[in-house]
């Protein structure tokens, strides 16, 4: 298979494993969803559904609530989420700012979400594909790692990563294909569980790979 081969065959198999892509994280609006993201930085996220809902009651799920809190206060209840002093902080700005410059309301724009606090490229997508149904690809590193493995990219970086997905598949499936990859490595290509050899997908995309393969990292 060439690339464009291999990119057609995962989208087709993807769509038959997940023809539904419920969204991971609990939330209950834009601004929910985007410090449910941010909380999600190396840590699961069925520990962020564990977490948020406490944050939630215990202090608010509004910008104008989590502004007024204290950063000790959210940080001891993000704690098991891990990072806690640095995604605290940034909770707090974030909603600070967003009572600022915004209303109060998440921004629906690539450019304004990044400028929030603890807010990047990533982020960024997940808040506009999940709660604004616009176009994006976010890549993290389990998706960077998915694609190496099925060819998909040479592997450079995130940013040639979600590039080279963006230009093979198209821009209507990308919100749902994002969540279809992470499903899919999840259940049956983890960073231990499959080396690039043993998964169905990397078995048909690469038949002949005998060897481990070596995944550059983001």
């Amino acid at each position: 298979m060439n690339r464009q081969q291999r990119a057609a065959y995962v989208f087709r198999r993807l769509n038959e494993l997940y023809p539904e892509t419920p969204i991971p994280l609990d939330h209950r609006d834009s601004f929910t969803l985007l410090v449910a993201v941010l909380l999600s930085a190396q840590c699961t996220d069925k520990r962020v559904n564990q977490i948020a809902p406490l944050l939630w009651e215990a202090l608010g799920d509004t910008p104008e609530e989590l502004a007024a809190a204290e950063e000790e206060d959210i940080e001891e209840i993000i704690r098991p989420c891990g990072l806690a002093p640095r995604k605290s902080k940034a909770i707090k700005a974030l909603s600070q700012q967003l009572l600022d410059e915004h209303g109060g309301e998440v921004p629906d724009s690539a450019e304004a979400l990044e400028q929030l606090p603890g807010v990047g490229h990533k982020t960024a997508s997940v808040v506009l594909c999940q709660a604004f149904g616009q176009p994006a690809f976010p890549v993290d590193t389990h998706i960077h790692r998915l694609a190496q493995r099925w060819g998909l990219t040479s592997g450079q970086n995130v940013v040639r990563t979600e590039r080279d997905l963006k230009r093979l598949f198209p821009e209507k499936s990308w919100g749902k294909l994002h969540l279809q990859f992470i499903f899919y490595g999840r259940e049956h290509c983890t960073a231990r569980g499959c080396d690039g050899t043993r998964c169905e997908i990397c078995r048909a995309c690469y038949p002949r790979r005998k060897r481990p393969l070596v995944t550059r990292k983001a």
